[in-house]
């Protein structure tokens, strides 16, 4: 018992240690600059002196940066690395429709490293300013015609101080005479829109593709069906990572992020609306018949009122059996005005009117079972039935939901490969943004997957081995977690102390032995005289064991004698008369022979 109360105010102490470290933590958070005094050096440095030499961890490995290079054909790749925005145009446009003042495509955009990079010399473009339009795009090598090859867009992006609301996603500017990347806007016809995007607590991943319509030549958007993923981490974890597109001739596409697919479906199945309208429409001209009934019950106009149905009957009635209570105060008040209440020194009774008393509950009441008039209380009324209605019957003339007739779809079109899109020439981002700093890397468009899997695992495969190879391992994270979060020792105190205290506590714990207080409050013997009652029982019953075989013994060697004796006179006899076989048996049996007397 003495060794469970030691543990428990041994756990109870640490915990009240790492509460007060934790308290002294805060309470020093603010203090940029300690003064210390002389007079503490001598002691500050024979701590120093007691502090155990800790081993220098092991240096991380490095891993060394290499700017991708591509290994096939590219229609558009980008790596930044040349730390200039050569080849990109910057949009000097302005938004229709929207203020002057937030209408200018006035966003900044730089080449920088990233923020906390573990590759130095890996540079990407990035998103500078927040709360304004940006708008930059760049021409690809040449324009992307969807025939029998893939098309494999790919990029790489990390908010780098997470995102509230705003995209990173990019446009596939379709080639258009019109298309002037120096007037590069919100309007300009693109072909794909690609990317991660967020508002709230609303996180998306776009794909939509414009498909025009062969019959009116107008176009309209496609969605991508939403994916059953949870996006949420990529969008808060600020690491970097990899947004694939693939779209397939035979119209199927998969959207991966960092090499995982998320979303996948076909042109002609999982987008919305469908890329093919209904080959039927309602009639817009069809109207529904005057006579045409769609009610399914009817009341039954055979039905009568029963004589007997009261419909003015009430639905409550008073009690008759209710009897007032004894000690009932009939002639006081429920409440009275308040003795204690003066009317105020400003009150104007010409502007107020006359000054009455607050009314406060009766006094008298409250040891009363009531006051003032006593009433019966009302109960159910059992003769209430409420207004007679017919009962509901099946409406034989019953037509059903009317709806409109079926018409052939004046706009009706089969197109079977939506992939057969608007060619593009250019790639672009225009985005809107509440927070600044977004980082984008990596741009390629091709139609090889090797291609795109080669340029992956040369840029955003060395960024993930750099961050595996500089995160600490569980032991370092935990340590870090606690030096922020000194509460947190209370935690690992208690998960490593509390396993530790059960195996103590089961390996200890077992049958109290009572004390020889309380042997000497009853009959029963003290352990030590019933261990000497068991020796004396055991002693005895081998001493019984032995005088037993002693006794056996002695028996067999009396009736060894008795038989020797036996025969010798049976051969004087035999000698003296004979005697017949029968009789010689009969008395040589031992059932004839007398047991001999000791």
């Amino acid at each position: 018992m003495e060794l469970k109360w030691l543990l428990y105010v041994t756990l109870l102490a640490l915990g009240t240690l790492a509460v007060r470290a934790h308290d002294t933590d805060d309470d020093n958070d603010g203090d940029d600059v300690v003064d210390i005094e002389d007079d503490l050096d001598d002691g500050i440095e024979e701590v120093e002196e007691l502090k155990p030499e800790t081993s220098t961890p092991p240096p991380t490995p490095k891993v060394t940066y290499r700017a991708p290079v591509p290994t096939g054909e590219v229609y558009f790749v980008e790596s930044f690395d040349k730390g200039t925005l050569d080849g990109w145009i910057l949009s000097r446009a302005k938004k229709d429709d929207t203020d002057d003042e937030i209408a200018k495509y006035d966003g900044k955009w730089e080449v920088q490293d990233m923020k906390d990079t573990k590759l130095p010399g890996d540079k990407g473009l990035v998103l500078v300013t927040r709360a304004k339009h940006h708008a930059i795009s760049s021409k690809l090598s040449k324009p992307f015609v969807f025939d029998t090859k893939p098309l494999i867009i790919q990029y790489e992006v990390n908010f780098q101080n997470g995102i509230e609301c705003g995209g990173a996603y990019v446009k596939l500017l379709s080639k258009t005479p019109e298309l002037n990347l120096d007037q590069f806007h919100d309007k300009t016809p693109y072909t794909i829109m690609f990317g991660p995007d967020k508002c709230g607590e609303d996180y998306k991943l776009h794909f939509i593709f414009r498909h025009k319509n062969p019959k009116t030549g107008k176009y309209e958007e496609k969605h991508a069906k939403r994916p059953d993923a949870d996006l949420k981490t990529y969008f808060t974890d600020k690491k970097t990572h990899l947004y694939t597109l693939v779209l397939n001739p035979d119209n199927s596409f998969e959207i991966l992020v960092d090499q995982t697919v998320v979303n996948s479906g076909n042109l002609l199945n999982d987008m919305s609306p469908p890329v093919n309208p209904p080959r039927e429409i309602e009639d817009p001209n069809d109207q529904k018949p005057e006579d045409w009934d769609e009610r399914p019950k009817i009341p039954d106009p055979d039905a009568v009122k029963p004589d007997d149905w009261d419909e003015d009957a009430p639905a409550k009635i008073a009690d008759e059996n209710a009897v007032k209570p004894e000690g009932w105060l009939d002639d006081e008040p429920e409440y009275v005005a308040d003795p204690d209440a003066e009317k105020p020194e400003d009150w104007d009774e010409d502007m107020d009117g006359e000054w009455e008393a607050p009314q406060i509950a009766n006094p008298k009441c409250e040891t009363a079972p009531g006051c003032g008039t006593w009433q019966r209380p009302m109960i159910d009324n059992p003769n209430y039935k409420g207004k007679w209605k017919p009962p509901m019957i099946d409406n034989v003339n019953y037509q059903g939901i009317w709806k409109p007739r079926k018409i052939p779809n004046p706009d009706f079109f089969e197109d079977l490969e939506p992939f057969k899109m608007t060619p593009f020439s250019a790639v672009g981002l225009e985005l809107w943004s509440m927070t600044s700093d977004i980082f984008f890397d990596n741009f390629i468009i091709c139609t090889e997957r090797a291609v795109a899997d080669d340029w992956a695992s040369d840029g955003w495969g060395l960024k993930k081995a750099a961050d595996g190879a500089a995160e600490p391992g569980v032991v370092g994270q935990m340590m870090a977690a606690a030096e922020e979060r000194p509460w947190l020792w209370v935690v690992y105190i208690l998960t490593v102390a509390l396993p530790v205290f059960l195996v103590v506590l089961f390996y200890c714990s077992g049958k109290k032995q009572p004390s020889a207080a309380e042997y000497k409050k009853t009959d029963a013997p003290q352990p030590d005289v019933m261990d000497e009652e068991k020796e004396e029982e055991k002693d005895k019953g081998d001493k019984e064991e032995e005088e037993e075989e002693e006794a056996n013994e002695e028996k067999l060697g009396s009736d060894a004698d008795i038989g020797s004796a036996s025969q010798e006179e049976e051969e004087e006899e035999e000698d003296r008369k004979p005697a017949s076989e029968e009789e010689e048996t009969v008395n040589r049996s031992p059932r004839n022979r007398k047991p001999r007397k000791d």
